[in-house]
């Protein structure tokens, strides 16, 4: 059974540029502001998700896994003082 995804676009972010709308066309689509929402986290394979989120050129998709709160993507990796942080390498 796959498991359940949380994805998450930050408007902060998102510039529109609809990579995510071509690769996973049942999770995400364009509003009014034509940026990305999530409208079925469910609307795609995992795979196609995870496409979309690496492909997306400002990393505005956060995907997790919804029972477990594990960070799927974007990978995260420990500062040496503790908290974690979005890798940007």
């Amino acid at each position: 059974m796959p498991r359940t995804l949380r994805v998450r676009v930050d408007h902060t972010v998102c510039v529109g540029n609809a990579m995510c709308t071509a690769i996973a066309p049942g999770v995400f689509t364009l509003n009014d502001d034509r940026q990305s929402q999530v409208v079925d986290p469910a609307g795609e394979t995992e795979e196609k998700i995870l496409e979309a989120a690496e492909n997306c050129p400002v990393g505005a998709i956060l995907v997790e896994n919804a029972d477990t709160g594990e960070r799927l993507f974007p990978a995260t990796r420990e500062l040496p003082n503790g908290p974690s942080a979005r890798s940007s390498r």
